[in-house]
């Protein structure tokens, strides 16, 4: 039998020592994400800082008790409203979302002190995740293999920066990372640690770059730490998160099957085509409602 390179050993070690797979079996907690917020606020014309006090309202009416933040909602000009904002509702901050470049040098080192400053900002709330999309090329040009042995490097650097604050990395994508039979989101999860880095599973744009989210999830299995949520009829964005193209009980089976104890994150977005016929907190609570009569939390 052939030897097993090192990473590919730190790959499988760090898959089965994964503190997401923990005694007591499969216990998901669910949360919902901020994004959706941005555009409603763009349609009526409405400043950040004077709506986070209504996003965080009508989430917690919705019946979520946790949410994911960007890190826009850091900015010293916010920051202070947000943090007063979500104790006010009590809501339970998991994990907080940034993004910036990882496969050039010098902008990694930019994102990582960006990504280290936010983790200093967010501890203190509780916030146990950073959830890092590392950024494409322009027009989503390839990556050389050079550029994703840098990334590679400097996701395990961050990761490991992470663990001496007590947090931890987990990395999204969105379409590109799927190009090419997933080439740089199949590099990434065979050259990181597994016990630096986890996955969160935009099951969507799984879908949207051209693989089947069940090979993907099946891939990531125990690093994932958390799925952002959303589905589409016949190609478009639904307006709640529900029954559509993607069969999310196969998704819940499966997570039910590793035991999975990570962040459902309810990702509602709009696009041109979406049908809008009702308030975005009655759709939050739709999704809401889907998400627990389908995975059972």
């Amino acid at each position: 039998m052939a030897t097993l390179s090192c990473t590919r050993r730190r790959f499988l070690a760090g898959t089965l020592a994964s503190p997401l797979v923990a005694a007591g079996g499969y216990r998901p907690s669910v949360a919902a994400a901020f994004y959706v917020w941005t555009q409603d606020f763009s349609k009526r014309g409405i400043k950040l800082a004077d709506g986070v006090e209504e996003a965080f309202a009508s989430t917690r009416r919705a019946g979520y008790r946790s949410v994911e933040l960007m890190s826009i909602l850091f900015q010293p000009d916010i920051r202070e409203k947000t943090t007063e904002a979500l104790r006010r509702h009590g809501l339970a901050l998991p994990s907080v979302y940034h993004g910036g470049p990882m496969h050039e040098a010098l902008a990694a080192d930019k994102t990582i002190g960006e990504a280290l400053a936010l983790a200093q900002l967010v501890k203190p709330l509780g916030t146990r995740w950073i959830d890092l999309n590392p950024s494409p090329k322009p027009h989503n040009e390839r990556k050389s293999d050079d550029e994703l042995a840098v990334q590679a490097r400097s996701i395990n650097r961050l990761g490991s920066e992470l663990g001496k604050l007590g947090m931890r990395l987990q990395l999204h994508h969105h379409s590109p990372e799927m190009a090419e039979n997933a080439r740089e989101w199949r590099h990434i999860a065979h050259n990181t640690d597994a016990g630096l880095v986890w996955f969160c599973i935009d099951v969507h744009w799984v879908l949207r770059g051209g693989q089947d989210p069940m090979t993907i999830l099946r891939e990531a299995g125990t690093r994932i730490a958390s799925l952002h949520l959303r589905n589409s009829r016949d190609g478009v964005w639904l307006e709640d998160f529900g029954d559509g193209d993607i069969d999310y009980r196969a998704v819940a089976a499966f997570l039910r099957q590793i035991a999975f104890r990570g962040i459902l994150v309810v990702e509602l977005a709009y696009e041109k085509e979406t049908k809008i016929t009702r308030t975005l907190e009655q759709d939050l609570r739709a999704g809401r409602e889907y998400t627990r009569r389908v995975f059972g939390a």
